[in-house]
């Protein structure tokens, strides 16, 4: 479960390291986030010379969270870690061309195929 004020680490190759959720999308009562949802965040560290800054504000889709949850065929899945990815302008596309750990399957279902393809497993 991801609301606001969560930190999560950013599983890409953007130069980002740490991303403060400040709104999650979906409407203005939406509390909790889960895998595939859309938060908008700051950049709270960053390495240097990267394509993201220090207190940038970006949209990222969350692919790892260590609360579990419900599939549909009864079993619970969860990760160790809180972990999103930058998405590009578009809002589909990840900005970054790697990306780091496993990712959730779900992010099939909701649209993220490049994600899921560079990703080096999708548990």
């Amino acid at each position: 479960m991801i609301q606001q004020e969560s930190r999560l680490k950013i599983a890409d190759n953007t130069g980002g390291r740490e991303l403060l959720v400040i709104q999650v999308q979906g409407g203005t009562r939406r509390r909790y986030a889960y895998v595939g949802d859309v938060v908008v965040g700051t950049i709270k560290s960053a390495s240097p010379h990267g394509a993201v800054k220090k207190s940038d504000v970006v949209k990222a889709v969350i692919v790892r969270a260590s609360k579990e949850w419900r599939r549909e065929d009864g079993s619970y899945i969860r990760f160790d870690d809180n972990a999103a990815v930058i998405l590009d302008n578009d809002g589909i596309n990840p900005k970054g061309t790697r990306i780091f750990g496993p990712v959730a399957r779900e992010l099939r279902e909701k649209g993220y195929m490049k994600i899921v393809s560079l990703a080096p497993e999708a548990l």
